[in-house]
């Protein structure tokens, strides 16, 4: 071992004073554990704030139309070997963060269709899709029968939700579907219309997920009706969707079907 001096030390304090004031050290890149062992004399510029380091984020995208579809789709082209995993966004967030995170681990993108009254209580969600590349929409404030509402109730429903997005990420989301349906009344199609969705978003494939019948069961279901232009319904906050995802999204692997957003699958 190598005995340091007192005067060894002091010289060693002199010279690392001498290249902090040259700017040698620039606070920026310094690794993590650095910044925890080595203390800031107190002629060092002070770190920036919270608030000067945090970037911009841009908002998220809006509502498009699609020319030569309908007011509501319920698959996209046939003749593309793509599908749209479409989640209803209600539950615990915990298998939220799961069920995105297997779907990045298999290279697919997903739509997400989200509940107000879920936004509010987890709105860091939001930017959580959105920074995973997925698609982000609106599916009601509070997930009731929207088709059985009033107007004025029914319109509330829809504005509440696209709110809540404008406020979390700039946009009232990509695409809006009805609770507890899989196709709107004209009535809730023309207020979706209204409050800025070209488009509602249905399926034809129905994972019947939210019944709760096991893994492969959900797997079976999905596997058995999709094919291209699909828009699958799924649903987080159920471990049995959890527990599909990876069989499914392999198996559309070997198909050679791509899990895109509903935005790519119709472009």
């Amino acid at each position: 071992m190598v005995r340091v001096t007192p005067t060894d030390r002091r010289a060693a304090l002199r010279a690392g004073a001498g290249l902090v004031a040259a700017g040698a050290f620039a606070p920026a890149c310094a690794a993590p554990d650095a910044d925890r062992s080595v203390s800031t004399s107190r002629t060092s510029p002070a770190p920036p704030t919270p608030t000067a380091a945090r970037v911009p984020t841009r908002a998220a995208p809006a509502p498009r139309a699609f020319s030569g579809q309908p007011a509501q789709i319920g698959h996209g082209p046939r003749d593309r070997p793509r599908v749209a995993l479409t989640f209803h966004g209600q539950g615990d967030p915990a298998l939220a963060r799961a069920l995105l995170t297997e779907a990045e681990r298999h290279g697919a993108r997903v739509t997400v269709l989200a509940v107000g009254t879920w936004l509010d209580e987890h709105p860091e969600l939001a930017r959580r899709v959105l920074d995973g590349g997925h698609d982000l929409g609106n599916h009601t404030h509070r997930h009731i029968d929207l088709n059985a509402l009033p107007e004025a109730a029914a319109r509330d429903e829809i504005t509440r939700c696209a709110e809540r997005l404008r406020r979390l990420t700039g946009s009232i989301g990509t695409w809006f579907r009805p609770s507890r349906a899989a196709r709107a009344s004209p009535l809730v199609e023309r207020l979706a219309r209204a409050a800025g969705y070209p488009h509602v978003l249905s399926y034809d494939v129905d994972s019947r997920d939210f019944t709760s019948p096991g893994g492969p069961a959900v797997t079976r279901q999905v596997l058995g009706e999709v094919r291209n232009g699909s828009v699958v319904s799924l649903h987080f906050g159920y471990p049995d969707t959890l527990a599909a995802l990876p069989a499914v999204l392999e198996e559309l692997g070997r198909r050679g079907l791509h899990a895109v957003t509903t935005t790519e699958l119709l472009s």
